[in-house]
């Protein structure tokens, strides 16, 4: 036995072994890499913004625009001003004091210089240059600056202008002071262009950035909050000198309100607090938490504090008036119901639970919020019986309606059986698996839809549970009659988590809930429906992300009768360049501005006629795809390539459009800029003016001058040397010109199966290959699940491996309670101007 045992030290490292101890000998001091400001920001950006999806590129905006509603919380500024431009860059630019440019005292750099790059500077941590602030860790405006293609700050301090380029947060340019200039009043203006490096999808949304930017104002009484969107010519203004109470009223806009606005304000141990709410005769809880003009979504204590002071101190002036009855108890459920309120605290020192501030942990805040409450709520109740009886009245008629509904729920038969996950209805086609992380629950649209659906999925973890029709829209219906429908209690005892109050995930029987209808006007219809439900019943389960919209292919492609189905728009486009280019030939027509008729056939293969193909071609359109976005950049300016190759040197395009006195003016550096404005500062004896939108035709003495920046350039001239690298000249992007009153010839010409095709500018080629591509294929937009077989539903929609799944994610409760009430409540206009509003934006229409 000892020799078998000393065998067994002696024999030889296995392979896995020598790896472990390769790794240790050489972990040194050279492996530790040390990532630093922009650097670490790009490495890991959801550490500082969440995510780099929708949420993530949106908070960029809101880094930025905190700033300056901090100058103004220290009452410095008074305006601040978005603009979307149509390059999909943000500017904001504010009337505030202005970030500091001179040298720092100890860092030797300059100041504004840190402020946008360097990870803990900026003026938030000392308490006598802002008393409150939203920035407390010196890293917002440093992470939009590291996560942005490009970032320019011009900055207006005591009659002068500064600036400073960046990329991707690296000073590419020195603070410098702008030439024959003069600013109206001080400021910051930050504009930034998202990097596609790091964000999946670069576009702006206008509703959202319009619906945070309106809750600011509110939150900042008196202060003028714009928002403009260069891309579609539209606008807002957003200035509310009531504050929350104003936000309130908005809130409640389509409500029957019980009272006015009962109103809270005071400052108490260094901690300002502003309460305002109201009941309505509806059944939804609107409460909203701020802290230092930041959304805490998930409430904290301040939140904690409002609701403690709420209860007892409304259950203690009713049961001091008699107006409780004795045999009916309510609960915190029941004063919340119907309720409308923002509560905003100004804490100098703000405890967050993450750099996203979706808590706040201020242990003090509790106690100052309920004293505060308490004291101003008990003395509007004793001053204001009518209303106080209001607001108690309704309190009851919640809490009887509440033990109604539980009555109903046990009058169900066998509530355990129907709700709580023990039975499970007998339309459930359920999985096999008992481990619930790895299976799903499919609500399907129809009977149809949900045999195939039985006959295709994969019977171990994947369960069918087929809807009949439209369900109950519950934005409209009290529990009891929710309760009377088939279909909902269905999915109740299918999901397992109970509902409302009663809620609890960890009971569900399924890792994932995905809502599977079809791609017409009624599978949308249910699929609001099912959405609907979820939301207000199942919250929970929403926020903590296990539901999720199945997306159904969007094209049916028969070719060869055979069918097959494309996922999405890109998958289409991708595949019909790929078959267009396969046997394509492009010609380039030496006599296209000749005059003479075309050809009817492509010409010899000469020295003349260049011609591309095979991989070559390829190239050529990789480059045009690459080309084109920023062409259309260009084109939404109102400009287009053949302006800019008139005002070139050349290779060079022009970067700089100046605008003085109505005049445009062209120029390729920043230097060539302020050497301009100095000459004509000099020829005027008075320095320009900068334009800032209220001075944009000057002060009547002073005239103003527009500077604008035109950063698509650069992507314009590489892709111009890249074609010049093939051959090919920048003319060759534009249609030709006649000449004497004749057609001219096309530059081009595509060859495809022996067909000819002209193409005036090669900005055709992709979308005729494209076209091309289409040859010998019928393609239609798919729609209805029941036309699938069980092996191509499968293949399409249930197969984890191939499917498109949506999940769907609370990143905005506000905005998704007033979504759901327009869309699915009892008042109509408000859905009439929802409609009429977004018409235009639709781009799927099934008719």
């Amino acid at each position: 036995m000892a020799d078998e045992t000393l065998q067994v030290l002696d024999a030889p490292p296995t392979a896995e072994e020598q790896a472990t101890t390769a790794a240790a000998e050489h972990y040194r001091a050279e492996n530790i890499q040390v990532l630093k400001n922009a650097a670490h920001v790009r490495q890991n950006p959801g550490m500082y913004i969440g995510d780099v999806g929708s949420r993530g590129l949106h908070h960029l905006v809101y880094e930025v625009v905190h700033n300056s509603v901090d100058e103004a919380m220290a009452g410095f500024c008074k305006n601040i001003n978005v603009t979307i431009k149509v390059d999909e860059s943000i500017a904001v630019d504010d009337d505030g004091r202005g970030i500091p440019v001179e040298m720092h005292p100890t860092e030797k750099r300059p100041t504004l210089e840190l402020v946008m790059t360097e990870v803990g500077a900026g003026g938030k941590f000392r308490k006598d240059t802002y008393k409150v602030s939203a920035g407390l860790h010196g890293i917002g405006v440093k992470a939009v600056n590291a996560l942005s293609e490009w970032t320019e700050v011009e900055v207006r301090r005591d009659g002068k202008v500064y600036q400073q380029e960046y990329e991707r947060g690296r000073a590419t340019t020195p603070v410098e002071e702008r030439q024959g200039v003069v600013a109206k009043r001080n400021g910051t203006k930050i504009t930034f262009c998202p990097d596609p490096e790091v964000f999946h999808e670069t576009r702006f949304n206008y509703d959202t950035l319009e619906s945070r930017l309106r809750e600011l104002a509110f939150l900042n009484k008196g202060i003028a909050i714009s928002l403009t969107d260069e891309r579609d010519k539209r606008g807002e203004k957003f200035r509310y000198d009531g504050g929350i109470q104003e936000y309130v009223g908005y809130l409640n806009r389509d409500e029957s309100a019980l009272h006015k606005c009962i109103y809270i304000e005071a400052d108490r141990e260094d901690v300002h607090v502003e309460v305002a709410f109201q009941y309505n005769a509806g059944e939804e809880e609107r409460v909203y938490s701020y802290v230092n003009n930041v959304h805490t979504p998930v409430g904290g204590t301040h939140l904690s504090g409002f609701r403690s002071a709420l209860t007892r101190t409304i259950n203690h002036y009713g049961s001091k008036e008699g107006l409780i009855k004795e045999n009916l108890t309510p609960i915190g459920e029941d004063f919340r119901e119907g309720l409308t309120a923002i509560i905003s605290v100004r804490v100098a020192h703000p405890q967050f639970e993450s750099q996203t501030k979706i808590r706040l942990n201020n242990p003090e805040v509790e106690g100052i919020v309920t004293s505060v409450v308490n004291e101003h709520l008990s003395r509007y109740l004793e001053e204001n019986p009518a209303p106080g009886k209001k607001i108690v009245q309704k309190i009851l008629l919640t809490a009887e309606a509440r033990e109604a509904a539980a009555k109903a729920k046990k009058q169900l038969k066998d509530r355990k059986t129907i709700l709580s996950g023990n039975g499970l209805p007998g339309k459930l086609m359920d999985c096999t698996s008992k481990n619930r992380d790895e299976c799903e629950l499919f609500l399907v649209e129809g009977d149809s839809a949900g045999g195939s659906a039985d006959g295709g999925r994969e019977r171990m973890y994947q369960a069918i549970l087929p809807l009949r029709g439209k369900i109950l829209n519950v934005e409209k219906a009290r529990i009891e009659k929710m309760l009377d429908n088939t279909e909902i209690c269905n999915m109740i005892s299918a999901i397992g988590t109970d509902i409302g109050q009663e809620e609890d995930i960890d009971k569900r029987n399924y890792d994932k809930i995905i809502v599977l209808t079809d791609a017409d006007v009624d599978g949308s219809h249910i699929r609001t429906l099912l959405l609907t439900f979820l939301y207000r019943q199942m919250p929970k389960l929403v926020g903590a992300g296990h539901i999720y919209l199945a997306q159904p292919p969007l094209f049916r492609v028969i070719s060869k009768k055979q069918t097959r189905y494309v996922q999405t728009n890109e998958e289409m486009a991708r595949e019909l360049l790929e078959r267009g280019l396969q046997p394509a030939k492009l010609f380039k027509t030496p006599t296209a501005a000749s005059g003479k008729s075309p050809v009817a056939k492509p010409p010899p293969e000469t020295a003349a006629a260049a011609v591309f193909e095979g991989g070559r071609l390829r190239q050529l359109v990789d480059i045009l795809m690459s080309l084109e976005n920023a062409l259309q950049i260009l084109d939404r300016r109102g400009l287009g390539l053949e302006t800019l190759l008139a005002h070139a040197k050349g290779p060079q395009l022009p970067q700089f459009r100046v605008f003085l006195e109505g005049q445009q003016h062209w120029f390729h550096h920043l230097a060539d800029v302020d050497a301009f404005c100095k000459a004509e500062s000099a020829k005027r004896g008075q320095e320009l003016l900068v334009a800032d939108g209220a001075t944009e035709s000057g002060n009547g003495q002073q005239p103003a001058l527009d500077r604008q920046e035109l950063h698509e350039v650069k992507s314009i001239m590489k892709g111009l040397k890249a074609l010049h690298d093939l051959g090919l000249e920048p003319e060759c992007l534009l249609p030709p010109k006649s000449v004497a009153g004749q057609e001219p010839l096309p530059r081009f010409q595509l060859e495809h199966d022996e067909q000819v095709r002209p193409l005036p500018s090669l900005r055709e080629l992709t979308p005729e290959v494209r076209r091309l591509g289409e040859k010998g294929m019928n393609i239609t937009r798919f729609k209805g699940l029941g036309e699938m077989n069980p092996d191509e539903l499968w293949d399409t929609t249930l197969d984890p491996a191939r499917r498109t799944l949506l999940q769907v994610r609370l990143e905005d409760a506000a905005r998704a309670d007033e979504i759901f009430r327009i869309l699915m409540g009892d008042k109509v206009e408000p859905r009439r101007e929802f409609i009429e509003k977004h018409a235009l934006e639709v781009r799927s229409l099934d008719v």
